[in-house]
């Protein structure tokens, strides 16, 4: 028998059985919708999670700290020798300081922290109102939600471009007259200028604002450097640069080890996801399981017919297999749209409903290319699955037996 009467034979049952088939189809469809569905939501909540915590410079980024047993301190000699270091591209340090600010008459106590503009990226932190001081500013001010509530401003909106003055609280060290050892002493500067805020990040928490690394603020007795952020040139570069650092008796962190951890837990929340769809796909495969062997008892005269007329047995497990393939392969079709189309409704809703209350708009289904490829793959296998027994058992029809068969 020809392929191309194979095919053609393999198809007439879209023809002369469209109801049946169509819901054999649509139970393929349902099963492996809704495992589109399942996953791409958390792939979704995945990408939405991650997007709001991190840049991709942030992923290159380390955080180097002075250890609390250590004492070596974090000073501008340290951070030249960690700068001399070849596989770093970028480095931003971060001196934080006890300071008293005022706005609009009103005081409270906070932490400020000198960086310099490309802290913000290289931190992956997210502006909720206004944007970040760019490089050469010396008098705009990024703020904390937390702060802001301190002094009663809920509207965010209206904290921007308001004039805030700091002062800063700085270790002055002397030595007492009569002894050598060196103390401690408090000394209140108030800075010659004040800042405009431009920038508003979201954080109930903690109190904090950060302004620029102003030349004026350079000529102060500041700290020393309470964290810095490096950026490396490449990922592989990471792991080489941290043990470098530790090695000076620095400690280490990254934001990308966080991304890690956070990604082993959205991947078995994704397993546990598709373990929900397999079940109604399971189902589906039995449906199409049930509709295979009712087609193979109802078509055993017509098998028997074909082999009087010299059919071989592998013709007809032909005939099965590829009738069983193209259902599989159209429910997962079908699977993908019933999916997609789920998504869109559902992400529309939510996003109607969170704009209504005020909420943020965002995407909650992400799905992969590769992972519509692979299940397009897998319902196509599915199909090919549950034809194998009724194929095996068509083609070992004896044909004398299927011709008298009622």
């Amino acid at each position: 028998m020809q392929s191309k009467d194979i095919i053609r034979l393999s198809t007439r049952v879209f023809k002369t059985n469209k109801l049946r088939t169509g819901l054999t189809i649509l139970g393929i469809g349902v099963g492996i919708g809704t495992i589109l569905f399942l996953v791409s939501f958390g792939f979704g909540l995945q990408k939405v999670i991650l997007e709001q915590i991190t840049t991709s410079d942030a992923l290159l980024s380390l955080d180097v700290y002075s250890e609390s047993s250590s004492i070596i301190a974090l000073d501008k000699e340290n951070l030249e020798k960690i700068q001399a270091i070849p596989e770093i591209d970028e480095v931003s340090p971060l001196i934080a300081v006890p300071a008293q600010i005022e706005i609009d008459g009103l005081r409270s106590g906070t932490v400020v922290n000198v960086v310099d503009a490309s802290y913000f990226n290289l931190s992956g932190m997210q502006i909720e109102k206004g944007s970040f001081f760019a490089k050469g500013n010396s008098n705009k001010a990024v703020i904390s939600s937390a702060t802001l509530r301190s002094f009663n401003i809920e509207d965010f909106g209206s904290a921007l471009d308001k004039t805030v003055t700091i002062k800063l609280y700085l270790s002055q060290k002397r030595e007492l007259e009569s002894e050598e050892i060196p103390v401690a002493e408090i000394e209140e500067i108030n800075l010659a200028y004040d800042f405009d805020i431009v920038g508003i990040v979201d954080d109930e928490y903690n109190s904090f604002l950060f302004i620029p690394s102003s030349e004026n603020i350079k000529s102060m007795n500041l700290p020393d450097y309470s964290t810095v952020k490096i950026k490396v040139k490449t990922e592989n570069d990471l792991e080489d640069v941290r043990n470098k650092i530790i090695e000076m008796g620095f400690g280490v962190s990254a934001l990308s080890d966080i991304i890690d951890e956070a990604n082993k837990i959205f991947q078995a929340v994704q397993i546990v996801l598709s373990l929900f769809g397999a079940v109604a796909l399971i189902v589906s495969a039995i449906g199409m399981f049930n509709t295979m062997t009712i087609a193979l008892l109802e078509r055993i005269q017509e098998i028997g017919i074909m082999k009087a007329l010299g059919a071989s047995r592998s013709d007809i497990w032909k005939l099965f297999l590829i009738e069983s393939v193209i259902i599989g392969f159209l429910g997962g079709v079908s699977g993908i749209l019933i999916g997609f189309l789920g998504g869109k409704v559902l992400n529309f809703g939510i996003n109607k409903l969170a704009s209504s209350l005020g909420g943020q708009v965002v995407d909650l289904f992400y799905t992969p290319t590769a992972f519509v490829i692979i299940i397009l793959v897998f319902s196509t296998v599915v199909g090919f699955m549950t034809g194998l027994y009724p194929a095996r058992r068509a083609s070992k029809l004896n044909a004398l037996d299927a011709l008298r068969y009622k």
